[in-house]
């Protein structure tokens, strides 16, 4: 498999999995927060606040992975990769689960890190290899 269609299934893997996450937090399915010792029942609107997040940054990198804006779904996924970042650093500023914090949020992050790179890099590669294919324009003389 090139690396082209490995960095899609990755980038579509994490597309859906935010689309996922969204929709758990906005549904009434009883999602908690992973890593917090409480989660917020008093009607605060939390949840609801965390599914709309996770839902708009999903159709924001779903839409960029359909048109085949790559770089700029690399970009965008780099900047995605700071949510999970400061998801772990408020699991651990509010003393729930090292585990947790790292395990999930950190490890979410650096996936998508990896992934966003990975995209950047594909997308390098590529810009490379034409302006080498392109000759550049002959200079006019004075």
């Amino acid at each position: 498999m090139s690396p082209k269609k490995i960095n899609t299934v990755l980038a579509a893997a994490v597309v859906l999995f935010t689309l996922y996450l969204g929709a758990s937090f906005v549904l009434p399915l009883g999602t908690v927060f992973p890593g917090l010792p409480t989660w917020p029942s008093d009607g605060s609107g939390f949840p609801l606040i965390k599914g709309s997040r996770e839902i708009a940054m999903g159709l924001a990198m779903g839409i960029l992975l359909v048109t085949g804006h790559r770089r700029a779904l690399g970009l965008v996924l780099l900047m995605v990769a700071v949510a999970p970042f400061g998801d772990m650093v408020n699991v651990l500023a509010h003393h729930g689960s090292t585990a947790a914090a790292f395990g999930i949020h950190g490890l979410t992050s650096a996936l998508i890190a990896v992934t966003g790179s990975l995209i950047l890099r594909e997308t390098g590669k590529a810009r490379k290899a034409q302006e080498t294919a392109t000759p550049a324009p002959a200079a006019q003389p004075a």
